[in-house]
């Protein structure tokens, strides 16, 4: 993974709303491309918009997003073999969310079609048919389980990070887990890569949604806001790159992410946090092709029986091969 980044070539963001990808591309790429042309660099997997694989021909844009066509093939968007379930029981189901898939499709996207939304299945979409598909095995049948199994969400974890999540099946199940987090009962443990170093420490502030440039941040002002916790630990230094553990106390939407921007040190392959608002992005030399963050320790409470329920892994695959060339080449 190191040295294989691909580069992009073209960067363009959308000034009007409702164009569709293909006119996009046909707008602004030079030398003025066929339809077919701009088809086959959406379907070479060579578009992101806002840093997200875009390979539907009916992607809509919207003012302000930001289109890039890369010099070469991105990785293809993660499918059912890459989710790895961990448990199931009739209560709750824990699972490891490959990086670049999202984990719950959005409410305006549910009417798609089912070949649609096969181009980039969500996580809540792949669980049920593994669900179904080891039912049918288990009970020898040829086919998959008419009545799709029933997934309510708990938590998140961003689509550019992987590891473990966990879903309730039903709404009680549900409100009981989501009770252990709000009350800190939960562990949440993260691994993450940064370039440089960071002291051992808790960062604690104040989120809003935007801080000034449409990005969520944190303010000075702790009259608004939720609060956020993280508490950070270094596991090992790489060369030029320092290895963590992040222990969530909070969970707000990207808050590991948005902590070590601030601190000025922000995850390697994060395309979105840069760096602390109002000064110059950090740049990224990692030339990783994913974001280094991976949710690897996850404990709570069985909704029902009460029994403490932990779940560990490890640096998926991908990440794994990455870390040992990096330590190979610090020597």
């Amino acid at each position: 993974m190191i040295g294989q980044s691909m580069q992009p070539i073209h960067s363009f963001t959308i000034t009007e709303d409702k164009q569709m990808v293909l006119a996009a591309l046909r707008q602004y790429l030079p030398d003025d491309p066929s339809w077919s042309a701009v088809k086959k660099v959406l379907r070479a997997r060579r578009v992101t918009i806002g840093g997200v694989l875009c390979v539907d021909e009916g992607r809509q844009l919207s003012k302000g997003e930001v289109l890039t066509v890369f010099d070469h093939p991105l990785p293809p968007p993660p499918t059912d073999k890459d989710v790895k379930i961990r448990h199931v029981d009739a209560e709750l189901v824990v699972v490891e969310k490959p990086t670049g898939m999202v984990t719950l499709r959005r409410k305006p996207d549910l009417t798609w079609s089912w070949a649609r939304k096969n181009l980039q299945p969500t996580l809540d979409e792949c669980v049920p048919r593994l669900i179904g598909k080891h039912a049918a095995e288990k009970n020898e049948s040829k086919h998959t389980l008419r009545k799709i199994p029933r997934l309510l969400p708990v938590h998140r974890i961003d689509r550019d990070s992987s590891g473990l999540l966990v879903f309730a099946r039903n709404k009680e199940s549900q409100t009981k887990i989501i009770h252990q987090f709000a009350q800190h009962n939960a562990v949440r443990k993260y691994f993450t890569l940064i370039p440089g170093s960071i002291e051992d420490q808790t960062v604690e502030s104040q989120f809003i949604r935007d801080r000034g440039d449409g990005l969520r941040g944190s303010t000075a002002d702790t009259t608004i806001g939720e609060r956020a916790v993280t508490h950070f630990r270094t596991l090992r230094k790489i060369g030029a790159y320092s290895e963590l553990e992040c222990r969530l106390e909070t969970g707000r939407t990207n808050q590991i992410r948005i902590h070590l921007a601030e601190l000025g040190h922000p995850i390697c392959g994060d395309i979105k946090y840069r760096g602390p608002f109002g000064k110059p992005q950090v740049a990224d030399d990692s030339k990783i092709r994913r974001m280094a963050l991976h949710a690897a320790d996850l404990c709570f409470k069985h909704p029902t029986t009460g029994k403490l329920m932990r779940f560990q892994t490890s640096w998926p695959n991908d990440m794994q091969r990455y870390l040992d060339r990096l330590e190979l080449l610090s020597k």
